[in-house]
């Protein structure tokens, strides 16, 4: 079953989030804490809301209460984040895909924690995005990655180890042949799709990938 999550950052609509809100009729909805204002605001109804309810508002929680919502109230001192805690749910609810909104922009802290979550241990196997305005971001393991979408499109391949080894790239504008990109320089930025769908392969390492629809 899909899952969507809403944290409680900026919703940022655009292609790739409509996209995405429209990949699957049956989902897990789950608002981690405030994120409850996108799900009322898309009206959609939550299957969950889990944090310490700082954030939410009291007439979308009571809505979301009235609509048999599950809420999950936590202690605002813990170790997680109200998103972390969603996403942990979602994946021991055997989710998969899995998509993220509301979790791009605003405190550049939060930001990079949300990516960081990629990395969690239960969504090594998973189908993972962070998806905002026209973006869309996950986190690829050794192996094959296939990008699906126009041609135009931006690519941008990030290395979040010191090195991506072994590097093959298909029907991208600027080619990769067996090679490496390193942990700081920005060479694997702004690359295009020349067809309805890329490849990317890679033997070492972990990257950070980031599907613009369009030119970024």
């Amino acid at each position: 079953m899909y899952a969507f999550i809403f944290a409680n950052g900026d919703l940022n609509s655009g292609p790739a989030v409509e996209t995405a809100l429209n990949e699957a009729t049956e989902r897990l909805i789950i608002a981690a804490d405030g994120g409850m204002r996108h799900v009322v605001g898309l009206q959609l109804r939550a299957d969950m809301v889990i944090g310490d309810m700082d954030s939410v508002a009291p007439a979308d929680l009571g809505q979301a209460k009235k609509q048999g919502t599950r809420v999950f109230r936590l202690p605002a001192e813990k170790d997680e984040t109200d998103l972390e805690l969603a996403v942990m749910v979602a994946a021991q609810q055997n989710c998969d895909p899995i998509r993220i909104f509301a979790a791009v922009g605003g405190r550049f802290d939060q930001t990079i924690g949300n990516v960081y979550l990629l990395a969690l241990p239960l969504l090594r196997s998973r189908d993972v995005k962070l998806v905002s305005g026209k973006e869309s971001i996950w986190l690829a393991y050794p192996g094959e990655q296939t990008i699906h979408g126009q041609p135009g499109d931006t690519l941008s391949l990030l290395p979040v180890t010191a090195a991506v080894e072994h590097i093959e790239t298909d029907r991208l504008k600027y080619p990769l042949r067996d090679e490496t990109l390193l942990f700081g320089p920005a060479r694997g930025m702004s690359n295009v799709l020349l067809e309805n769908e890329a490849r990317v392969t890679f033997q070492s390492g972990l990257l950070l990938m980031i599907h613009t629809v369009g030119r970024a």
